[in-house]
């Protein structure tokens, strides 16, 4: 396995920074390990993916996991405020780093990766498949 390690700066997109990193080193399949900064802007997609938290704001980044598959990454987030309050959903475009992110990818060389329609959960979802099957 191999890793990606990037510094984000003041007024980058998350998500968009994060699928671009992999789409510009050519990975098809990734998690992201690790991701440590504060925010000043905050676009979340809550549960049953209909609504959106959206505010301007200092956030702490408390928590950040998912995956990246073909350049399209699906990831969740949650943020604490000024006092300590924690939100949480899908990292959507729109989230702005402040003073920085300290992001850490881990690049699945072994695996590749698609996303297909399921009937049971009504959206694209990924499948892992192991290289040389």
């Amino acid at each position: 396995m191999k890793e990606l390690a990037v510094r984000l700066k003041k007024g980058d997109d998350l998500k968009e920074s994060i699928e671009s990193l992999c789409v510009s080193n050519g990975v098809d399949t990734a998690a992201v390990v690790s991701g440590v900064g504060c925010l000043f802007k905050a676009r979340i997609r809550l549960a049953r993916a209909k609504d959106f938290y959206e505010k301007e704001a200092d956030f702490e980044i408390v928590s950040l996991t998912g995956t990246v598959s073909k350049g399209k990454a699906h990831i969740h987030i949650s943020l604490s405020d000024d006092r300590g309050n924690v939100i949480g959903g899908h990292l959507s475009k729109g989230c702005l780093v402040n003073t920085t992110c300290e992001l850490i990818l881990a690049v699945l060389e072994e695996y590749q990766s698609v996303r297909q329609y399921d009937e049971a959960t009504g959206y694209d979802e990924i499948v892992f498949e192991k290289r040389g099957r």
